[in-house]
C-alpha cells in the first residue's frame, strides 16, 4: 500500500515563505514521477510541479520563479518550498505519485496566505 504524507501547511502572511514535505512509503519513492497539485475552494484541482526520479523539474507558468519542487531520495521526501507567497495561492496543496497506471494521493494540507 502506498502511502503520501504531506507537512508543512499554515497560514503566512503576503511575501512570505512555507516549505512542504511529502513523506513517501516503501521504496516506491525511487520509481514514477511525484508532483504537488492544488485545489482552491469551489475550483478543480490543479497541478503546480513535479519532478522525475532523475530530478527534472516542471511548473505551472503561476509558481515559476517562486516555487522550487525538490526530492530527498535517501528519506523518500519530496519539498515544495514556496517563496513570495500571493493570497492567490491559498488551496489545500496535495502530494501525487504517478507511476504507470497507478495513481497515488496524499491527504492534503491546507496553505492560507492572508493578512
Amino acid at each position: 500500500q502506498v502511502q503520501l504524507v504531506e507537512s508543512g501547511g499554515g497560514l503566512v502572511q503576503p511575501g512570505g515563505s512555507l516549505r512542504l514535505s511529502c513523506a513517501a512509503s516503501g521504496n516506491i519513492f525511487r520509481t514514477g514521477i511525484m508532483g504537488w497539485y492544488r485545489q482552491a475552494p469551489g475550483k478543480e484541482r490543479d497541478l503546480v510541479a513535479t519532478i522525475t526520479s532523475g530530478g527534472l523539474t516542471n511548473y505551472v507558468d503561476s509558481v515559476k520563479g517562486r516555487f522550487t519542487i525538490s526530492r530527498d531520495n535517501t528519506k523518500n521526501t519530496v519539498y515544495l518550498q514556496m517563496d513570495s507567497l500571493k493570497p492567490e495561492d491559498t488551496a489545500v496543496y496535495y502530494c501525487n505519485r504517478k507511476f504507470g497506471v497507478q495513481n497515488n494521493w496524499g491527504q492534503g494540507t491546507q496553505v492560507t496566505v492572508s493578512s
